[in-house]
């Protein structure tokens, strides 16, 4: 069965061009198939290495499962961590494997170890701030496991007692062992197996809803997003600010360089947006050379100051066909939602502003504000842009 899930694993990893946690999930269930088949297929499992085998391989599935799960909903985990885990498990089972032939103490020990191992995993997927239901249902099952780890053992050997190691596959915990590890395998591949193609689907969604030249929302998926946003922002009384960016002289670059070229500048400019905005941020192209930020819990002067941060970027870009002396620069409208305020009015007081900016000698930032103030900044090389 984990060689199964391994597969379709492997081939939604293929055919769906999926991210490496997808083969983190194929490595984990390679690995605890192969050690499943070592504790069977092992002519002596009393052999004092086929306790310390299976551990490697269950550590190293059950390593792989976490960090696979975790990066799958942009969670850290430490690896350092983990190993430390196996350390501790793999020279107290030394120990305990000189001093008893008795399996109590080892499988108390093991299980131990991947609970462990299961409780990091568990608080990793429960703090994530945005779940769906299916992130929730995996973050359920990693809890269960860790539970099941870390209670069974106890449970199992108090009721049924221990054995001795020779007599480990005909043992009553190993009947509720392998029952256990089948179920929970099967409930987690199955989850894991829906979370990657729900993973598909929103990502062919994603795809057509991006630009093609910078990655980022096409306009209507913007709107959508920032529509969405905003209401959000209204209930929870969270401030968000509006930057409208456009690059100057655009029509010039067209005409001077070439369309391609212009293509390469639009490119450069959503690059530098993406690489400077939060993972609470959204950013489109929302026209020809016209971009918009929309900025989670940020007041107008912090939307000011992060469109300040990004002109600079820009205006140090070097635009792949252009000479190396020369650089685009862009301008950009500030504004921040008022209370009450939707879309359609943020965005008009956010697009004034750049009409200012662009009539009051372009490169520069501009926000709606009683003093009208201008922020400027004019390189030497502005002119030649």
């Amino acid at each position: 069965m984990a060689l199964i899930f391994m597969a379709m694993f492997l081939v939604l990893w293929k055919r769906g061009n999926m991210g490496s946690y997808v083969l983190g999930f194929a490595s984990a269930y390679f690995c605890l198939g192969l050690g499943f088949l070592v504790t069977h297929l092992v002519p002596d499992p009393g052999a004092f290495y086929v306790f310390h085998a299976t551990q490697v391989l269950y550590t190293l599935g059950t390593g792989a499962l976490i960090w696979a799960a975790a990066k799958r909903v942009g969670q850290h985990v430490s690896i350092r961590a983990l190993a430390v885990v196996y350390v501790i498990s793999a020279l107290t089972l030394a120990a305990a494997i000189f001093l008893s032939n008795d399996t109590g103490p080892r499988l108390y020990i093991i299980n131990t170890g991947y609970g462990v191992m299961m409780v990091i995993g568990t608080m990793a997927l429960f703090n994530v701030q945005r779940r769906n239901a299916i992130d929730t249902l995996i973050a359920v099952l990693f809890a269960f496991a860790a539970v099941n780890f870390l209670v069974r053992p106890v449970l199992t050997l108090i009721i049924a007692g221990g054995s001795d190691a020779s007599a480990y596959r005909e043992s009553i915990y190993y009947s509720v062992l392998s029952v256990a590890v089948t179920v929970a395998s099967l409930m987690t591949g199955v989850a894991l197996i829906g979370a990657c193609a729900w993973d598909m689907v929103i990502a062919e969604r994603e795809r057509g809803e991006r630009d093609m030249l910078t990655g980022l929302r096409a306009r209507r998926a913007f709107e959508q997003d920032a529509i969405a946003i905003i209401e959000r922002a209204k209930q929870e009384g969270v401030p968000v600010g509006l930057v409208v960016a456009d690059i100057d002289h655009f029509k010039a670059v067209n005409d001077v360089y070439g369309h391609q070229v212009g293509d390469k500048a639009i490119a450069a400019f959503g690059g530098v947006i993406a690489d400077m905005i939060r993972n609470s941020d959204i950013a489109g192209r929302i026209g020809g050379e016209e971009f918009c930020i929309l900025a989670w819990n940020c007041d107008d002067e912090r939307a000011e100051a992060m469109a300040e941060r990004v002109r600079r970027r820009f205006s140090e870009t070097a635009v792949p066909g252009m000479p190396s002396n020369n650089r685009l620069s862009a301008s950009f409208g500030v504004a921040g939602r008022e209370a009450g305020e939707g879309y359609g009015k943020l965005f008009a007081r956010a697009d004034a502003e750049l009409y200012r900016a662009k009539e009051s000698g372009r490169n520069r930032v501009c926000r709606e504000k009683k003093a009208n103030v201008v922020t400027e900044f004019r390189p030497k090389d502005a002119q030649r842009a």
